[in-house]
């Protein structure tokens, strides 16, 4: 290769300078034959030894550009559908979560009525035992007082016969007829 160019070159140097000695060019749209054919020459040259040692570089370089954009595509083609995939895949755990949040909401809302409603049954048979409670007090202390007011009207009764017939009745026959009486009255009404 070497050779072939310091040829070429030689050539070019040996002829060049001579053609331009004898004449001088005239103008740039002048014809000039041997210039046109060591042009030729030069050029034939130039492409033999690109076709030869370049182009199968630049088209090897050229083939490997292409071969990792086609990896690098395929590559970024997977990575998309892996992303796809683990969009696809937290989409539907969300969806999940939201469900399971919502199931929690649902029973945290029951249990919360369910223990309301007990509350207000506990709430319901605590006042309705302390009503109970508070009747039976009233009706207990009812008697009590009814029956205290029996013995205080039997005292009073016994006390004012007493004192119609000028003796003082005291024996527990003289109560009981007054208790009777006193019962009776009471059916009456």
């Amino acid at each position: 290769m070497r050779k072939v160019l310091g040829l070429a070159g030689g050539v070019l140097a040996g002829g060049a300078f001579p053609l331009a000695a004898q004449e001088a060019p005239h103008g740039p749209l002048e014809i000039n034959g041997g210039l046109m054919i060591w042009t030729i020459v030069v050029f034939g040259l130039l492409f033999f030894t690109l076709r030869r040692f370049a182009w199968p570089a630049i088209l090897e370089a050229v083939e490997a550009r292409e071969a990792a954009l086609e990896r690098q595509l395929a590559e970024a083609e997977r990575h998309r559908a892996e992303a796809a995939t683990v969009l696809a895949e937290q989409q539907r755990l969300l969806a999940e979560a939201r469900a399971q949040a919502q199931s929690i909401l649902a029973e945290a809302k029951a249990a919360a009525e369910k223990e309301r409603a007990a509350g207000v049954e506990k709430t319901r048979h605590e006042q309705e035992e302390l009503l109970a409670r508070a009747r039976r007090e009233i009706a207990d202390e009812r008697e009590k007082a009814v029956t205290a007011l029996r013995r205080e009207a039997v005292d009073l009764s016994l006390a004012a016969a007493a004192k119609l017939i000028g003796q003082r009745l005291d024996g527990a026959q003289d109560r009981a007829l007054i208790e009777g009486y006193l019962a009776s009255v009471e059916q009456a009404n």
